[in-house]
């Protein structure tokens, strides 16, 4: 089974990394981005989250979602245009709400087996399954709308489709006869 992916980018000689949408991430931290905030939605704290991640219990009451060094614990959220709006613990109204716009919210990693995650591919070595042929490494994860691409670091694109097996720092792919020609 392969699942959408969230996004963790490679991380730079700085210790510093920076998704395709410009977001800074340090490799200090194991935390993904899953979203960002919004504009301030009402007087009573909400504030509108667009995720960036198909995983909606990351905005379920209970999860624990982090704004730089901050803890936010979601309160409450519910579906809204495409967004979600939420609430979270310690946002009492409008203004704590304003406060938090703009904000890059990340989450630790769900353990989740047979789902591929774009952290756990950038960086690993991608073979031929036919004669074990090394065709480069993973430089980042493209997302699109057919099949997800392994972005490797000579330039090729390989289909996820092509995927046969996947383990620690390797994976195995089967792709048709010139395709990274």
């Amino acid at each position: 089974m392969i699942r959408r992916l969230e996004p963790n980018p490679p991380a730079k000689p700085d210790g510093s990394a920076v998704s395709t949408d410009g977001a800074k991430v340090t490799s200090s931290t194991s935390r993904l981005e899953v979203g960002r905030v919004g504009k301030a939605h009402g007087l009573r704290g909400e504030v509108a989250v667009t995720l960036t991640t198909d995983r909606v219990e990351r905005v379920a009451p209970g999860s624990v979602l982090w704004a730089g060094e901050r803890r936010l614990e979601v309160r409450s959220s519910r579906p809204h245009q495409g967004r979600h709006l939420v609430h979270f613990g310690g946002v009492a109204d409008r203004s704590a709400a304003e406060d938090l716009h703009g904000a890059v919210l990340t989450a630790e990693p769900i353990e989740d087996l047979g789902a591929l995650w774009v952290h756990e591919l950038v960086g690993a070595e991608v073979v031929a399954a036919a004669d074990g042929a090394h065709l480069g490494v993973v430089a980042a994860v493209e997302a699109n709308p057919a099949s997800d691409l392994l972005v490797l670091d000579g330039g090729g694109l390989v289909p996820l489709t092509f995927l046969v097996r996947s383990e620690p720092g390797r994976l195995v792919v089967d792709p048709p006869a010139g395709l990274l020609d």
